[in-house]
């Protein structure tokens, strides 16, 4: 069988039940999953001993040979069990595996092997002063080629000392000691010749970076530390990478869309300002402008704005909603062009609600809300200061025809019954709260983009997305 990157495990692995669930749950579907199920930590291998001065509870490194090799299971609870005996000039002693029968089938009788791992003792039936037999219990092991002269501390001094042990990320059923077998059997599949490295060969050289090849190899089966210190590096600039170049081909086909030009006299944009009972400040200033300046490109805007709780954020996004909703459309028909402000949570919609109906009292400019437990429309029809609830239908209606040009809300606002008629701006409060389908949600009306701010205090790496 020809093994490639998009080969499922299941057709390399015999796999029971238990161990797809648990694959699955693991989120490793196939060899380019496994291949980038890095180790969690890389663990020191005990000191290579002879069999006769093994003692309970120590970790320790066993060259050998291998013999007879049994797949069984437990009486009870039928649990699949390989045992095995490793002899060397000094003594045997016996290795047991739980869960891993396919360990019998990897050796052959005889086979020159090496295992690490902890040291067991039997408890004795009857409590004696005798002590119980020793045994290794999910050992890591692997053939070799020849065995070491003699043992000592270290078999391989130096820099090349080969005893760095990647300890994985494991789930019932799925052990790291399967998951580093696994990965030995995908490697002398020689899989790694044909993988496509992401990164350009003269950006790798230009930062003294590994291939991908390499880098598997590295972080998988290290002969030093450095040599994993530098493959995770590897794969952290990839990422990072391949993060910027997505970002890149985004504002390339930004460039491309169509948006909503909003134009507005400073003079405008002053008037509204000055109707705040706060001074704004030179942060504040600039940040307005510089939207205010995307907003006349013909191709929509996506900023992120950051700043701490109480910053005054809002009062940016105050204003850059007051250019879109007092600029009408380019066919001049009914309704101004329209604001979505979405918010993570129904106390935050309403606050925002509340806070932008101080903001456009004065304009006389409809603001409505939509969450989960219901609506509500400002200026009522019988007090026009005060807001009053209305039913969904009503308020997505009065959205639609463009009657109401701020829409705040929560995830509600991303329902495929919410239409809006020329929405031009989005603002998303909190955005790291938000998956990146959530806002690529509210901009997917196919013949116009419109502008987007997300604004954040705390910014995390989605935010990057």
């Amino acid at each position: 069988m020809i093994i490639k990157i998009d080969t499922p495990l299941e057709l390399i692995f015999r796999l029971s039940p238990f161990q797809k669930k648990a694959l699955f749950k693991m989120r490793l579907k196939n060899v380019s999953d496994i291949l980038r199920h890095f180790p969690s930590r890389y663990g020191e291998a005990g000191a290579v001993k002879a069999i006769e001065f093994l003692a309970p509870g120590e970790s320790a490194v066993v060259f050998g040979k291998i013999s007879k090799l049994k797949t069984a299971k437990t009486f009870r609870s039928r649990v699949p069990i390989s045992t095995a005996e490793l002899e060397d000039s000094t003594g045997k002693i016996k290795i047991v595996w739980f869960n891993q029968p396919y360990i019998a089938k990897m050796f052959f009788e005889g086979s020159l092997v090496r295992v690490e791992g902890r040291v067991s003792q039997k408890r004795t039936k009857i409590p004696s002063d005798s002590e119980g037999e020793l045994y290794f219990s999910n050992p890591k092991i692997e053939k070799v080629s020849q065995m070491p002269e003699g043992t000592s501390d270290s078999l391989f001094p130096g820099e090349d000392d080969h005893n760095l042990s990647p300890v994985y990320p494991e789930s019932r059923g799925i052990s790291s000691n399967w998951i580093y077998h696994g990965l030995q059997k995908i490697f002398r599949s020689g899989v790694l010749e044909n993988v496509v490295d992401p990164v350009p060969e003269d950006i790798l050289k230009k930062y003294s970076l590994p291939s991908l090849k390499t880098s598997f190899i590295w972080i998988h089966a290290p002969r030093k530390k450095e040599d994993a210190e530098v493959a995770r590096k590897r794969f952290a600039f990839e990422e990072i990478f391949l993060v910027q170049l997505d970002r890149q081909k985004e504002k390339y086909l930004a460039q491309k869309e169509k948006t909503f030009v909003v134009s507005k006299e400073k003079k405008e944009i002053a008037d509204f300002i000055n109707t705040f009972p706060f001074p704004l400040t030179n942060a504040q200033e600039r940040v307005i402008g510089a939207i205010l300046d995307d907003f006349k490109m013909g191709h929509p805007m996506s900023r992120l704005l950051e700043g701490d709780v109480g910053s005054g954020k809002t009062a940016v996004a105050a204003t850059a909603a007051y250019a879109a909703v007092s600029t009408p459309p380019p066919d001049r028909k009914f309704g101004n062009l329209q604001v979505a402000y979405m918010a993570p949570t129904e106390i935050l919609a309403e606050q925002h609600f509340e806070s932008f109906i101080e903001y456009f009292a004065k304009y006389k400019i409809p603001v409505g809300l939509i969450t989960g437990s219901g609506a509500k429309k400002f200026p009522s029809k019988s007090a026009r200061d005060k807001w009053t609830k209305i039913s969904k239908p009503q308020l997505l209606k009065w959205v639609a025809n463009g009657e109401i040009p701020i829409l705040i809300g929560t995830h509600a606002l991303i329902q495929k019954t919410v239409k809006f008629k020329n929405l031009a701006f989005i603002v998303i409060d909190e955005q790291h709260r938000f998956g990146v389908k959530q806002r690529k949600q509210l901009r997917r009306k196919p013949d116009i983009a419109p502008h987007l701010l997300s604004m954040t205090a705390t910014p995390i790496p989605r935010t990057l997305a």
